[in-house]
């Protein structure tokens, strides 16, 4: 792996991320001060120094409730187990994380929980189409996003957002109350605060996007690195996307969707993160063997097929 490049990319993601806590945290700082005076600003700075070093990721019990499905036993889906395993042992996770199936035709694939208790949701559908390869590279995209504390960050980050938009709301409020009797009595407005107030939920919202996008790039070239096999990842994201129905809608419906713009993603463009990760071939680390049969569709045995119960796909 082009390992030069390797560095330059986490260097700068990195700084990236860093650069962009502080600024959620300065954000709610500043609205602080302009709601409450100094003593409030040094409140809600100690908060967040707080909420930043304390603040735990997603429950993986949360997540059983929400996403209805189940754990998979070992006998069910070896060889991901086996992946599972020895991306845990690459990482240097504790634990090796568990493994949710989620009844979903949906090509979907997440983690949550921290390093001692994690678990990595697949869906159906991203198990049945895609090979054994392109599997690899998803899991070992959700291990880095566990080894990095990615999810812990944007919980921290969320919860910041929340509380920063909060603080702009009853400032908002406040100016509104205020607002007849200054008009009433002449008195000068402090447009500029009033300005931030209304700008700041949007601004964390933005900053919010932009550090979730920055924790993407830096868990595929995680992933490429635990791999040693980009390519794999880079085929993954190739797959998803066209699977998603975005090549269809260009051909059946073209110019009927308006381009989503990429400060309002979550996740960065999909073309751009796989030329990130082809610019990273050949490979230096060995990558991972995959026994077996690695077509897609050949994960469990016996294979898992989801029936229809209503409301939804179930087990």
């Amino acid at each position: 792996m082009d390992q030069a490049r390797l560095k330059s990319h986490k260097w700068a993601n990195g700084l990236q991320s860093a650069l962009l806590v502080a600024t959620l945290a300065a954000l709610l700082g500043l609205l602080a001060w302009i709601v409450g005076d100094g003593p409030l600003a040094v409140f809600a700075l100690a908060l967040v120094t707080g909420l930043y070093f304390a603040n735990p990721a997603a429950s993986p019990r949360l997540v059983t409730l929400l996403y209805p499905g189940r754990l998979l036993h070992p006998a069910e889906a070896p060889r991901q187990f086996a992946l599972l395993a020895e991306l845990a042992r690459r990482a240097g996770l504790p634990r090796v994380p568990r493994l949710y199936y989620i009844p979903s035709r949906v090509m979907n694939a997440f983690a949550t929980g921290g390093r001692d208790d994690a678990l990595i949701a697949v869906s159906d559908g991203l198990l049945r189409r895609l090979d054994l390869r392109e599997q690899a590279g998803v899991l070992a995209h959700e291990v880095s996003h566990v080894a990095n504390g990615d999810l812990a960050v944007m919980a921290f980050a969320d919860m910041v957002s929340r509380i920063a938009g909060a603080f702009g709301l009853f400032g908002q409020i406040l100016f509104l109350v205020s607002l007849p009797t200054a008009l009433v009595t002449g008195a000068d407005m402090p447009w500029l605060a009033l300005l931030i107030l209304l700008a700041a939920p949007t601004v964390s919202a933005l900053v919010q996007l932009a550090l979730s996008r920055n924790r993407e790039y830096e868990a595929d070239l995680a992933a490429a690195e635990l791999t040693g096999d980009p390519a794999g990842l880079a085929a993954a994201l190739d797959k998803l996307e066209r699977y998603q129905g975005r090549y269809w809608e260009q051909i059946l419906m073209p110019g009927r969707g308006v381009p989503e713009p990429s400060l309002l993603r979550t996740h960065p463009d999909t073309q751009d993160r796989i030329a990130r990760l082809l610019a990273l071939v050949p490979a230096r680390r060995s990558p991972l063997a995959l026994s077996g049969d690695a077509r897609p569709g050949a994960y469990a045995s016996p294979p898992l097929h989801p029936r229809w119960r209503p409301p939804g796909l179930w087990y």
